[in-house]
Formats: structure tokens, sequence, C-alpha cells
């Protein structure tokens, strides 16, 4: 199909609303009933039950000769779509925009350095997605033509709540068990014709990541590196990175009132430094606690007027007074809330900072058998970020309703597509380079599994960042756990030393013991699945756990 000329005729309709201001969009999200307000003047909506979370499942990127031997296809989210399939479904949402009364046209950048802003054009029916986009996605810099990425941007496509016809697809698209027939929804990429479209998915979480799929595909052949991350700066200048799954943390220890925020999710790591790809955050709200995180509720929960606030409260309980139980998880364990950064008190405004001097991989192990913090060299590090461990926590994703074991290749598989060799070996280059410490950081439980023991307080958890952030734990004495090959600090600033090694904190050694080989051993089995002759370095491989 020709794009362009589709494009072309549904933004030269006289109604299409262009790059309307803020107070536009939160008004017209309120009059077509797309959301309301709430007591704070935040704005809140609900999604259908199969748009609370992501879907990978219908997440699909093109496939295409010229770009195939770039991809790794043995990882289970990178799934193919046919080119045919793809364009008829891009003519399908055209049709749609073409009948619908509004359709907003958007243009933002992602990317924070200039130098590798990627132009994004997002034309939806939605004013609460184009508000999404804008809480989102950056204003375009007056420097643009700086950009490698200049002359060529990306088009997106989000029509949120309509539904392919799944007869019409029937042989193209997976069959999904849900429904018993044809999935109805895609979110797919082609990424050599700089194309995306979001179809029957209403989750904003949709539009974010796959923006931030094609950042992640884009960028290495750029010499950058992506990093699915949070990162914030100290008063001396010091950058730190944060990587980590939804339900690690990541969000939430990033947001520190001693350190200005420079990003939540996802940052690229150049020659100059680091930069935040998004103009926003997209935290998660269930069992969000004022008192432990107050910058993060004062941005969702700030009292304004509704036309000056635009947060967006995805999918949690609210009463007819207009306030909200982010404790009720009844509608979904993954309430969302969508601000922009300058809604924290804490932010650097460039969101840009130099290389980092510290990087913290953050992991939620429901097993209760990593430290809660400890010390990677550069091969470990190599290793966990290949790994990914954690415990996918319910909600994330449709279907997961408790802890289950996962390794998410460099802490975010679903949006790395890009064979693993490639990230793995840039990591330990910009290490190298550098000198960048690496800590391991469990935020799950401990003195047991999941369902018996406690996760680790999270004030704990904040004094032992504190620590490898400021340094203060370069010089203390360490110590190999020889099961997972990492080393545990003797001591850590404000953290009882009886909790740093977890087998202390088990009453039954033999039971940790167990569990610890057995988590062991699945590193092993999944690294073997994941990696064999994917060209990873054997200095690398010997750190595996299980090996």
């Amino acid at each position: 199909m020709d794009f362009d000329r589709s494009l072309a005729r549904v933004l030269g309709r006289p109604d299409v609303v262009r790059n309307p201001s803020r107070v536009r969009m939160i008004q017209d999200a309120i009059a077509h009933k797309e959301a309301v307000t709430s007591a704070c003047g935040a704005l809140a909506t609900w999604t259908p039950p199969e748009s609370t979370g992501r879907s990978p499942k219908d997440t699909l990127c093109v496939r295409r000769p010229a770009s195939a031997a770039t991809i790794d296809w043995d990882s289970p989210n990178n799934i193919p779509v046919e080119e045919e399939t793809f364009d008829m479904i891009l003519e399908d949402a055209f049709d749609l925009l073409d009948k619908k009364e509004r359709v907003y046209e958007i243009d933002r950048v992602v990317g924070a350095d200039s130098s590798y802003a990627l132009p994004v054009k997002l034309v939806t029916d939605r004013a609460l997605t184009a508000l999404f986009a804008d809480n989102m996605f950056r204003a375009i810099p007056d420097d643009l033509s700086r950009s490698v990425f200049s002359d060529r941007p990306f088009r997106l496509l989000v029509v949120p709540y309509d539904k392919l016809d799944a007869k019409r697809y029937e042989g193209r698209l997976r069959i999904d068990p849900r429904l018993k027939h044809t999935s109805t929804m895609i979110i797919g990429m082609d990424f050599d014709r700089r194309i995306g479209v979001v179809y029957g998915s209403a989750y904003g979480g949709s539009v974010k990541k796959l923006i931030f799929t094609v950042m992640n595909y884009y960028l290495p052949a750029e010499g950058i590196l992506p990093l699915h991350c949070s990162a914030n700066e100290g008063t001396g200048g010091d950058t730190a990175l944060l990587l980590g799954l939804s339900g690690t943390g990541k969000t939430t220890l990033s947001a520190d009132q001693r350190r200005a925020l420079l990003g939540d999710d996802e940052h690229g790591w150049n020659d100059e430094g680091i930069a935040n790809f998004e103009n926003g955050c997209y935290a998660k709200l269930i069992d969000l606690d004022p008192s432990k995180e107050p910058e993060i509720y004062s941005a969702v929960m700030h009292q304004d007027a509704p036309e000056r606030h635009g947060s967006i409260i995805e999918n949690a309980m609210i009463y007819p007074n207009g306030t909200f139980d982010l404790y009720d998880d009844r509608l979904t364990p993954n309430s969302r809330g969508s601000y922009p950064l300058r809604f924290l008190s804490n932010v650097k405004s460039s969101s840009a900072g130099g290389h980092p001097k510290t990087i913290l991989f953050l992991t939620a192990d429901a097993n209760g058998v990593l430290p809660p913090i400890s010390r990677l060299t550069k091969e470990q590090a190599m290793l966990w970020f290949l790994m990914g461990y954690t415990s996918k926590l319910a909600g994330t994703e449709t279907g997961i309703v408790e802890p289950k074991t996962t390794f998410s290749r460099f802490f975010g598989e679903p949006f790395m597509p890009r064979n693993p060799d490639v990230y793995a070996r840039m990591l330990g280059e910009k290490l190298d380079r550098h000198g960048t410490d690496v800590y391991l950081v469990n935020t799950g439980w401990s003195g047991g599994p999941y369902g018996e023991a406690k996760r680790m307080d999270i004030d704990l958890t904040r004094s032992m960042v504190h620590a490898a952030l400021s340094g203060k734990l370069r010089s203390v004495s360490y110590q190999e756990d020889p099961t997972f090959h990492v080393a545990i600090p003797a001591s850590c600033p404000g953290v009882p030393a009886e909790i740093l090694n977890p087998r202390n904190t088990w009453r039954d050694k033999t039971a940790y013991d167990v569990r610890a080989r057995k988590l062991a051993a699945e590193f092993s089995d999944h690294f073997d699945q994941a990696y064999a002759g994917k060209g990873i370095d054997a200095c690398v491989v010997s750190q595996c756990p299980g090996k």
C-alpha cells in the first residue's frame, strides 16, 4: 500500500486537529467522555479488560529480508508478521480514521539529546491518546536538524477502541484463547518503513512501549546503547542508572529527593553521556503510599484545575466523590499514572547527564535467595544484563496473577529486538571505558520465598541504594556467593549486617540451599536455551549461576 498517500488523505481533512494545545486535549477528552475529572483535577479513565496491560503476543514486527538478520527471531517477543498482513491492517486503520468525527495529529520527538532525537508523528481519533503522547513524548527541539534521524521520522496510527475483523485475519494473526478466535488486536512495527500501528489496545503503555522498542532497534546502528532504565543525578553531577522490570521499584527508587531525576524508564548512552527518551513518567499506582513515595503521589494526585493538570490515572478504583482507592485492585493490579516530568519537584530540566558513575540492576526475587545488594564485575554485569532476572509481578501483563520466575534480557526483553550480543557487547565496552560500578539490588523477598516471608522494606532498600550511589560500598569487604558468584558486602550503612547474606535470614538453611540451587539451575537452563550460538563471550558465560 501507499502509506504516505493514505496518510496525506486522512490528514488533508479540514477538521483534523493539528498539534492542539494541552488545554484543548484535556477539554476534548472530558467533553467526549474519554475520561472524567477526579477530585484532585487529574483525569481518570478505564480501559476494557484486555487493555489493562501489555499484550506481548499481539506485539508484532514486520519481517523483511533487508533487516531480518539484525533481529533475534529466537526471542519469544520478536514475533513476525507478514508485510501483506501489516498493510491490510494499515488499510483498515486508515479506513477507520476516514470515518471518525475527529482526528488528532501530534508531532513530537523521542530523545532529550537532539543529536539523536527521533521525530514521531502520531495520528489518532482519541484526545486522551493525544494527551498521553503529550505527557510522555518531547516537544520538537529548535535544533532537530542536527539529529541523525531528522529526515527519518516514525509515523504511528492509534485506534485504541476499535477491533480488527477476526474473520478477515484468519490464518494471518494468532488465535486468542480468551476470544476463542483470531485476535482482534495488534501493536505492530515496521522498522524498515518506519511505521507503527496500535489497533484494539487502549492500554497507554502500548503506545509508549512501541515507540521505545523502535528506538531500541534504531540506536545501536548509530553507536548508541539504549537502556530500559531510570536515571538520576546527585548534587555533584554523578549520574546513576537503575535497570529493572515493572514492579522492581525502578520508578520508586529513582524518585529520590536527594537526586535530580532525568527520567524513569528509557535512556540512551552515547559518547557524551546519558539522555532520557521521554517527557514524562508512567508509574504503577497500586498500593502507592504517599508517605513512602511522596514524589510520585504528588505528581499524580496534586490539586489543580483540570485544564492545568493533565495527569492521566488509568484503571484505578474511584469513589463517587472523585477520590481514589489505590489499594483496591479489583479492576487490575496494574493501575497507572501518566504525568509530565515537570510535575516532580526534583528533576533535571535537560533530562541529560554525564556518563554513569553507578548502575543498579533491580530484581524482585520471589525465591528470597538473592542478596539484597551485591557487587558485580564487568563480566557479571554483562551476564545479569543478558539474563534480566526477576519475578514478574501481577498485572504488568494480562494473565499474570502472582509472581512468576522470569528472565527478560536487558531487563526489557519485549523492547530489545536486536541480536543479544549487540546490546551486551556495547554495555561491556562502556563499563570498561568509563569505570562504572555495577550492583545487583534485590527488592524482593527476604527470609523465605513469596507466600512465606515478607518483601524487603523499601526504606532498607533506599539505604542500600544510597550507600552504593555515594560510594560507601567501595571500601567495605566482600565475600563471594558460592551459588550466584556475586560479591556480598559484609556491611552497609543503615542496614543490619545479618540481612546482607540471604542465607542468614532463613530459619531452615537446608531449604535455602535447595531453593538457591534450583534457581541457579534455572539460570543455566535458560542461558543455554536463549543464548547458545549467539556469540556470547566465554568469560561472560562462566559467570552464569549453575555453570
